[in-house]
Parts: structure tokens; C-alpha cells; sequence
């Protein structure tokens, strides 16, 4: 007798400070997906505006951060994720996920036992086509390729991902999740190791705002945070400190299977 493997268990974890309008279209989005999360979890970073009401409309879990930052909202959010679900995923309030988002997650996870996170890229809506051109190919897909020459794992793309429960178990005390001034997704990459199994498919990829690539003074704000967020993790993210023993050859690398600030004029 053939036994199915049972699809895991998969919280989707949003973090949102005033931006109840973008919010709306992502949960409605979440709401239409081919395969449905058993979760969503939206953490309300202390917003002044309809966010919490926004998410109360839909079957949602609303969590609250007092401290304003992402990191300290995400975390939150990944720590009652991990009482819900075995796949975490994570997006933001301007994310607008594929129907197949989801789906494309969980097959993954569950024709890979030794994937531990899944990233993938963006497509950016709202900006000129000049802007969302360089938004994908020069500030995310520039990420991508230089983080991974870096590290030596793919960029985890804090827009667009998924990770298992028991990754963010391991690396939760290590990261540091209460600072607001630092990239929370790449203080992230920064923790993990190739043994963690982190993939990037380009095939997953996901619609987000180009907010944080429509001003210079934005955009500039934002790599220089790479590093901030370098300096405030080393020497963990030293070449040096990267090497180790991989258990699984191709643990890393791209794969195609069948705290910041929130000032909505950067994004996020």
C-alpha cells in the first residue's frame, strides 16, 4: 500500500505597521490561493491606522509588537508560528502572492526533506518601467548574486520565503531581533549555514511594491543598511566563519522544482 506523504502544516506570517490598504489586497490575495494555509498571522506593529481592523476582517491571527521595527514584529510573528505550522511563510503587506504561492511551497518542502528554507525573487508593480526593471535585476537580483558569493547560501529574500519551523528554532536566540535598524531578512541569511538547506528558486517569485526603489534617497537608505546590518552581526557574517562541512551536496543554491524602519515612502 502506497502511503501519501501529509502535506505540512504551513502559517503565513505578515508584518504590518499602517499600511492597512496594501494589507487588504495581500490577505485578500492569501484568501485565493490554490492551496490554503492553515494560518495567517498578521502582527500589528503598533499602527495608528485600520491595520488591526483590516486583519480582524479575515480569518487571521493578530499578533501585537509594541516595539516598531520588522525584526521586532517578524520575530514575534515566527514565534507563534512555530505553534501552528511546520513551514513558516513569510511576506509583507505589499506582497501580492501567485495563486500557486503556496502550492509551489509545499510541494517543494515535501519532495525535499533536507530543504530547510526556500527564497525566491520579486517582480515589482507600482513604480515606472525603468524603476521596477532595476528594482528586480539590480537591488533584489544584485542581492541575490552578490550575498551568495558572500555567504555562500542565497539571499533570503524577506518578501518572498518559507522556512521550516526547525530553522527558525535553531537560529531565533542568535539573530538579533530587536534591532529596528538593520535588515531583518538578511540578518537572517547572515545565521544560517548550507546545512540549513537554503534554496532560491527563480521560479518563485513574487509581486511587491517598488516603494523602496522609487526615491534615491530611499533606495540609498536601504543598501547602505547592508552595512549596518553586516556590522552589527560580525564577525558572523565573515568569510571565515562561513565554513563548514555540508551534509547534503547541493544544500545551497538555486533550485526550480515542478529591523527596519517602516516609512512607507521605502517599502517595508
Amino acid at each position: 500500500m502506497w502511503l501519501v506523504p501529509l502535506a505540512p502544516r504551513v502559517a503565513v506570517v505578515i508584518p504590518c505597521r499602517n499600511d492597512a490598504g496594501y494589507l487588504d489586497a495581500c490577505l485578500a490575495a492569501l484568501a485565493a490561493q490554490t492551496h490554503q494555509p492553515d494560518v495567517v498571522i498578521v502582527v500589528d506593529n503598533a499602527s495608528t491606522d485600520a491595520s488591526a481592523a483590516v486583519a480582524h476582517a479575515y480569518d487571521t491571527v493578530v499578533a501585537y509588537e509594541p516595539s516598531i521595527g520588522i525584526w521586532p514584529a517578524v520575530s514575534r510573528g515566527y514565534d507563534v508560528a512555530v505553534e501552528h505550522a511546520d513551514i513558516i511563510a513569510r511576506l509583507d503587506a505589499d506582497s501580492r502572492p501567485h495563486p500557486d504561492w503556496i502550492a509551489r511551497l509545499v510541494r517543494a518542502f515535501v519532495a525535499d526533506p533536507t530543504l530547510g528554507v526556500l527564497t525566491g525573487g520579486a517582480e515589482f508593480y507600482g513604480g515606472t518601467p525603468l524603476q521596477n526593471y532595476l528594482g528586480e535585476r539590480w537591488y533584489i537580483g544584485g542581492g541575490h548574486y552578490w550575498i551568495k558569493k558572500w555567504l555562500g547560501i542565497p539571499l533570503v529574500f524577506g518578501s518572498n520565503f518559507a522556512m521550516r519551523t526547525r530553522v527558525w528554532e535553531r537560529v531565533r536566540d542568535q539573530v538579533d531581533r530587536g534591532n529596528a535598524r538593520i535588515h531583518d531578512d538578511l540578518d537572517l541569511t547572515i545565521r544560517l549555514r548550507s546545512s540549513d538547506g537554503v534554496r532560491y528558486d527563480p521560479q518563485l517569485r513574487m509581486p511587491v511594491s517598488a516603494r523602496p526603489v522609487q526615491t534615491l534617497s530611499g533606495l540609498s537608505r536601504r543598501v547602505f543598511k547592508v552595512a549596518s546590518t553586516f556590522a552589527a552581526s560580525w564577525p558572523e557574517g565573515a568569510k571565515w566563519r562561513r565554513a563548514e562541512p555540508s551534509r547534503v551536496a547541493s544544500a545551497s543554491g538555486e533550485w526550480a522544482p515542478d529591523g527596519d524602519d517602516w516609512a512607507p515612502e521605502y517599502g517595508r
